[in-house]
């Protein structure tokens, strides 16, 4: 017996689908600005500091809780979100698409994560808030804080480069893989620089809220695009190919 979601239309789908995107990227940016507010005003002072405390040992500022290993492992996580390794990974998409003959993919994923980056930028510099001194950081950092470029960023790249497999992917089970590895690898940075005691709580949160939010919205993008036959179909061919 087939299940009940193999008898729903495909447009169906697909349009329920941008609905949630679409009410996904609101709520990401209606909650970056309830965060942004917050911050400005003062008001997640106290939750942000009860935060920072609650990751080092009673007493020692400087000590972070857990074993050394732990550290260790914080600080390797925290560099899958640093702009190196996001130019990286970005770069061998990329490259990838160009040589599997998708110029408009590829060309897309530039300004999707470019973007990103620059929004980030942008963002602290419109903030202007400073890293916080309340416990010693364990990495070193020499911008300003909110919101976390290394949340925002992880959210931008791995998620927007998600959205792009998923689009070409038929398989469920496959597609979900793809986004939970994507969302959890977002979610670990964000609390490696917590732990790190490079940001502060509410940096990482809008961080994650502006992210989600953008990468959401090139998904919208792309799926416009790619109507319009702007960007290649998972075979590589775009909408005007399909009428010649």
């Amino acid at each position: 017996m087939k299940s009940s979601l193999s008898v729903v239309p495909r447009w169906l789908m697909a349009e329920f689908s941008v609905f949630l995107a679409i009410a996904g990227a609101a709520a990401g940016l209606l909650a970056f600005a309830q965060l942004a507010d917050g911050v400005v005003e003062g008001e997640t002072h106290a939750f942000d500091e009860a935060v920072l405390r609650a990751f080092r040992a009673p007493g020692d500022p400087a000590d972070p809780l857990g074993p050394l290993w732990l550290e260790i492992v914080m600080r390797d996580i925290t560099a899958l979100g640093s702009t190196t390794v996001l130019t990286l990974i970005t770069a061998a998409v990329v490259g990838f698409l160009i040589m599997d003959r998708k110029a408009g993919a590829a060309l897309f994923v530039v300004a999707a994560v470019a973007g990103g980056g620059a929004l980030s930028y942008l963002l602290k510099i419109g903030f202007d808030r400073p890293r916080p001194d309340l416990v010693a950081h364990l990495v070193d950092v020499h911008t300003l804080s909110f919101p976390s470029g290394h949340a925002m960023g992880a959210a931008v790249t791995y998620l927007t480069l998600a959205a792009l497999i998923v689009r070409t992917e038929r398989r469920r089970r496959l597609k979900a893989y793809v986004l939970f590895v994507a969302v959890s690898l977002t979610l670990l940075i964000g609390l490696s620089r917590i732990y790190l005691g490079v940001h502060w709580p509410t940096d990482v949160l809008a961080g994650w809220c502006a992210g989600s939010a953008w990468a959401l919205i090139c998904w919208l993008v792309a799926l416009w695009l790619q109507r319009r036959g702007q960007i290649e179909k998972e075979d590589g061919t775009t909408q005007a190919d399909a009428k010649s």
